[in-house]
């Protein structure tokens, strides 16, 4: 049994691409990453807030209708709509810029939207399981290895070992957010997402809706569950929420669970 990784920056951040299977050599396998590489790169022309050219820039500057963006920012639009209401708006896609004015973006959950379909790209190879880390968030999945061996997986920047064969987990290591040299828990999946939000690595950036300002307090929010997206919209809201919104996750959220630290 073999594995592989690729990094690439893309979207302001490393993603890796990790792949244990038989054949990860293979150009079939070179190609398939390439093209899930490929998908993350298109979200970052389309919906980049730093690049001018950008559909999502456009539309924040009032130079393009959404009603007639790509297909793709009108999918985020209804995503980001549908988020907004089952977090009973603590999720949102109008942010203030850098003058405080409130615009159009969508970047809290794009980014777990993008990796998601990358993933279903990945997820294609035959006899492959695969890891996608984008920037912390992982999503993993593929169809078991029949061998066992022992593999090491980089994850939040930290390698953490993991049994390949029928029944084996990909192991994700927590941060611990008040203190970064340390992993507080390590969750085991075969597939779906994980995803984290804090202050701990980019401070007061999550915006609360409500209270109409960047929340400060310490500690993260971690959701795990089927789908990266979902998972990385919700660990935001309840990062930023109130805690009532608990109850309110418990009830929609199903498949889902809570890392708080």
């Amino acid at each position: 049994m073999s594995r592989k990784a690729w990094v690439q920056q893309i979207m302001g951040m490393p993603i890796s691409i990790h792949l244990r299977g038989k054949d990860v050599d293979s150009p079939m396998v070179a190609h398939v990453v390439e093209d899930a590489f490929d998908l993350l790169r298109e979200v970052d022309r389309l919906f980049s807030t730093y690049r001018d050219d950008s559909e999502v820039s456009r539309i924040r500057r009032g130079e393009l209708d959404p009603e007639h963006a790509d297909p793709l920012i009108q999918q985020v639009i209804a995503l980001c709509r549908q988020a907004g209401e089952l977090t009973k708006g603590a999720f949102t896609d109008q942010l203030p810029d850098d003058q405080g004015v409130l615009r159009f973006d969508p970047t809290g959950l794009v980014k777990g939207w993008a990796a998601d379909r990358a993933a279903n790209r990945l997820a294609e190879l035959s006899g492959m399981t695969f890891c996608l880390n984008a920037g912390g968030d992982v999503v993993v999945g593929g169809i078991e290895a029949e061998t066992e061996a022992e593999t090491d997986v980089e994850v939040d920047g930290r390698s953490r070992q993991s049994k390949e064969g029928p029944g084996a987990l990909w192991r994700v290591g927590i941060e611990d957010p008040r203190d970064r040299s340390r992993v507080a828990q390590v969750v085991e999946l075969h597939h779906g997402g994980v995803a984290t939000s804090g202050t701990a690595a980019r401070g007061a950036h999550l915006y609360d809706p409500n209270a109409q300002t960047f929340v400060e307090r310490a500690g993260s929010v971690t959701v795990i569950g089927p789908s990266l997206m979902w998972a990385d919209v919700w660990a935001t809201a309840l990062f930023v929420g109130p805690k009532s919104l608990m109850l309110r996750f418990s009830e929609v959220a199903d498949g889902y669970r809570v890392i708080s630290l």
